[in-house]
């Protein structure tokens, strides 16, 4: 399932091919060729369940900005080349159904070559050669005639690369609707325009002008089913325009010297279709981000310009936009140059350009620069203050709403800062629910916008270039997904941030300012995907995210020191695996394996150990399920580790280090996690001993450990301490730490862990939480300010909000952690102290985040009030009384 291929040429299999690929299935290949070469795949099957299994592919690393199109169905699709020396492909199944899968041929083009073309169904090939000068006909078998331009040249482009002339022509049915158009100059419409079209129709235009021209196409009719009926339309920027519903798209024009036009429609709903007039522009640059063609509200009128042979006049005036609803129209000048803007009345969103200008295009048309926007009603969101906060989608971690309109609106408080954000989380349903991110307070701008966000890949970092950004999310009317979690501070103008650097990785560098450049390589076994370097640029964006290191699933080792993990550890490795690790030292030596975590699929996924370099070598241990093994060490100078995966659910995966060692002595046992080591010398007889880090106590074995001769083989006395966070216990130190159990990994599920702080009598017991992150509702952990669950409630908490310090009114406090039987997360981190309890007054009850607080004495009868800071609001009004029994009245409010 996925991995990284190198070489001239090879095959990709899906999972399990031909037999059915695995629910569930998230797999990613990466095929990368030599600098300046690019890679062409050719389908040689392909079987998808059509809407709910895809293949997508990436003209690069598998990034959104890299994305090319997405294949379903079971249609074969022609070959794909790419436009860089890498390209990748990524399956995706749902949880239910499935298909054959595919087969894919890749090879790898010089640049002198265009690649095989491919074969139109029903159509005929001649020619063998594809490289630069080289000519290819296509033909149709009897009964198909053929669309498009019956010869393609290779030629060589500006940029050292060769590509076809024209596209592949294709073969359509004698009575087939479609067909080539070619001249200066036509008119394209739907089948039986303007009456309504046919059901399952499945037409194919192709226009055709000179090598070096380009074509503009411009809609002056639009109208079908959304998104069941559709037009898409090939050879622009995007490559791949889809089209569909009742708005007359803006005009699209070619940046090839083609265009082709796909018309299909389903067995229900009929409507008008579509009617558009393209012209050929020769050989000269036409650049344009696109306009929109307002026809006239007299709709007599509103083919007056053109005649049957094409243009009639010129029009030097554009047609009247018209007021969005919920909004209104700056300005009534629709002349050649002049603008007009828009806005939205309060509570409402902007979607579509602010302001549009009028404008010539192709010669005779008068044109708006864009479509009128529309005001949506904005249902949530929220106005956010510097210097830093957290935010999140309505309902998170849970589906948020369908048809919702957010906005947020960050400010820095400091004006010569600028914003940065980055995701904790992100999940939307690809291609219908957006996240747009602008610069600025203007919101719903396009010329703001800095980046649009769908699907489940994010940047790492977005940058503002003024001290304002906005987030729009837009939600359809159909279920959604979890969402997504925001940071945001303030950072320095004119810098990117820092992105951090890769699990497993290295970065040099650490400047963050414009013009500043990162470089990053990954630790000794691991692989670099992504780019190797970034450089911050002038719009305050890194070139492109950090890259990744991932292990993988076939290597060889021959260090004499390194680490095995399952691939993606500990985010889960996948199914459908069979990976194989062997690790060689010095004849004469030995391998010792320390476990350090150890989660698979019981049953189901195992790890098995052999005694040397083959598949029929002796097992030394076969493991499954999470319980972590203790040490194993080789008899000879050869390790085998074989992993395999079933189809279906994974666990957290695996860390294994491994280290050599001469006969007489013992294996390096490495340093316990959460945990220091005491001793490096591990000649027979030595010793060393473990001691735990604060908050953890010794799970397994003896503090300390000897190299020892048992049974004639030099081995420690006894496998090496182990340090874990306990789940309960009673705490009599006037200080220490309290940890959820896993720490600082995921906690289990079905706990139920008490601890009870004990302090001197006469004292109170203060905790003050460093780090909190549990399962929002139903994962629990309850303060009683008592010694057990009958003493009063301090507070219940749950979720990612890093709760307040608190106090106890006595010397004992209790504290009760519950968990359901699905979902973790990283748990709790908290610290207590025992403290003097005043005569004469209360604790210092401290200060809300994001929040003030009026009143300094803590006397008995006094009284302290807060207030938040702008966007925040209190979780209670009340003041904090300082009662007799030195307790405050209320507990400390939170501003959210």
């Amino acid at each position: 399932c996925g991995g990284t291929l190198k070489g001239l040429n090879g095959t990709i299999e899906s999972p399990g091919f031909p037999y059915g690929y695995p629910n569930g299935a998230n797999c990613t290949w990466v095929i990368i060729a030599e600098e300046r070469n690019r890679i062409q795949i050719v389908f040689q099957s392909f079987a998808l369940e059509e809407e709910y299994d895809y293949l997508s592919l990436y003209d690069g690393h598998p990034h959104p900005a890299n994305f090319r199109t997405r294949l379903t169905g079971f249609h074969l699709p022609p070959p794909v080349t790419s436009t860089k020396s890498v390209f990748s492909l990524r399956l995706t199944s749902d949880f239910a159904v499935s298909a054959h899968g595919f087969k894919v041929y890749y090879e790898e083009l010089q640049s002198s070559s265009c690649g095989n073309p491919g074969v139109p169904p029903k159509g005929i090939l001649y020619g063998q050669r594809f490289d630069v000068g080289d000519k290819i006909r296509y033909s149709c078998v009897t009964g198909y005639i053929l669309d498009g331009h019956p010869q393609l040249t290779c030629i060589a482009s500006s940029v050292n690369t060769a590509s076809w002339d024209f596209p592949v022509p294709i073969c359509r049915a004698e009575d087939a609707c479609g067909g080539t158009m070619r001249g200066s100059s036509g008119i394209i419409s739907s089948p039986n325009f303007p009456n309504e079209y046919h059901n399952n129709a499945d037409c194919t235009w192709t226009i055709v002008a000179e090598p070096g021209d380009t074509i503009s196409l411009i809609f002056t009719d639009f109208q079908m089913e959304e998104k069941y009926d559709y037009l898409e339309i090939e050879g622009s920027e995007p490559p791949t325009i889809g089209l569909s519903g009742m708005n007359i798209p803006p005009p699209v024009i070619s940046n090839k010297n083609w265009l082709r036009l796909h018309f299909v429609t389903d067995s229900n709903h009929r409507y008008r279709g579509f009617s558009a007039h393209y012209q050929v522009k020769k050989a000269i640059d036409f650049k344009s981000r696109g306009f929109k063609l307002f026809p006239g509200k007299d709709n007599s009128n509103k083919f007056s310009i053109l005649n049957e042979g094409g243009i009639k006049q010129a029009s030097n005036l554009c047609p009247d936009p018209g007021e969005p609803e919920n909004g209104k129209r700056i300005g009534s000048d629709f002349s050649l140059g002049a603008t007009v803007q828009f806005s939205c009345d309060e509570d409402y969103v902007l979607q579509g350009s602010k302001s549009i200008t009028c404008q010539r295009i192709a010669e005779v048309f008068a044109a708006w620069s864009d479509h009128r926007p529309v005001c949506k009603v904005k249902t949530c969101g929220s106005n956010l203050q510097g210097p830093g906060g957290t935010f999140a989608s309505p309902n998170f971690p849970f589906q948020y709403d369908s048809n919702a309109q957010c906005v947020w609106i960050i400010t820095a408080i400091n004006t010569n800062k600028v914003i940065q954000i980055n995701f904790e989380e992100f999940d939307l349903e690809i291609g219908y629910d957006t996240l747009t991110i602008g610069d600025g307070g203007e919101v719903g701008d396009p010329k703001t916008v800095l980046q649009v966000l769908t699907g489940s890949f994010v940047p790492d970092l977005i940058v503002s270039m003024s001290n304002q950004m906005w987030l729009h999310l837009q939600t359809d009317e159909s279920v959604g997904s979890i969402g997504f979690k925001v940071n945001y501070k303030e950072i320095e103008k004119e810098s990117c941030g820092d992105p951090g650097t890769p699990l497993y990785g290295i970065r040099e560098g650490d400047g963050f300012s414009n013009r500043d450049v990162l470089r990053f390589e990954c630790q000794f076994g691991f692989e670099l995907i992504g780019e190797k370097s970034i450089i911050c640029q002038e719009n305050n964006q890194w070139s492109a995210n950090i890259p990744i290191c991932i292990f993988p699933c076939l290597s060889n080792f021959t260090a004499p020191m390194g680490t095995v993990l399952s691939p993606d550890y500990p985010e889960g490795y996948g199914n459908n695996l069979n990976c194989i690790w062997t690790i060689i030292s010095d004849p004469g030596s030995r391998i010792h394996l320390s476990f350090n975590d150890f989660d698979l699929e019981s049953q189901f996924d195992f790890l098995a150990v052999k005694d040397g370099d083959s598949v029929d070598s002796p097992i030394i241990g076969t493991f499954t399920g999470a319980e972590v093994p203790s040490h194993l060490t080789s008899n000879g100078h050869i390790l085998r580790l074989e992993f395999q995966a079933d189809h279906s659910m994974s666990g957290r995966g695996f860390n294994i280090t491994y280290n050599t060692f001469g006969h007489n002595e013992c294996p390096d046992p490495g340093v316990p996690i959460n945990a220091r080591r005491f001793g490096d010398n591990f000649q027979l007889g030595s010793s060393i001993s473990v001691i735990c880090e604060e908050g953890f106590i010794k799970t397994q074995g003896t503090e300390t450990i000897t190299c020892m001769l048992v049974d004639g083989k030099v081995m420690w006395s006894g496998p090496i301490p182990k340090c874990g966070a306990p789940c309960g216990g009673h705490f009599s130190s006037p200080s220490g730490v309290i940890l959820s159990p896993g720490w600082p990994g995921y906690y289990k599920d079905s706990l139920n862990c008490e601890w009870v702080i004990e302090a001197e009598p006469g004292h109170s017991i203060k905790i003050t939480f460093e780090r909190f992150q549990t399962e929002l509702n139903y994962d629990v952990l309850e303060v009683h300010d008592g010694p057990n669950l009958l003493s009063p409630l301090l507070g219940s908490y749950n979720g990612t909000q890093v709760p307040q310090f608190l106090f106890s009114s006595s010397n004992f406090m209790y504290l009760l952690f519950t968990t359901d039987n699905s979902r973790s997360n990283n748990g709790f981190k908290i610290h207590y102290e025992s403290v003097t309890v005043n005569t004469y007054s209360c604790l210092d009850p401290g200060i809300p985040v994001h929040g003030r607080r009026y009143g300094h004495d803590f006397s008995i009868g006094s009284t302290v009030s807060f207030s938040c800071d702008p966007g925040y609001r209190l979780s209670h009004e009340e003041p904090l009384l300082c009662e007799k029994n030195h307790w405050w009245s209320h507990p400390l409010p939170t501003c959210d």
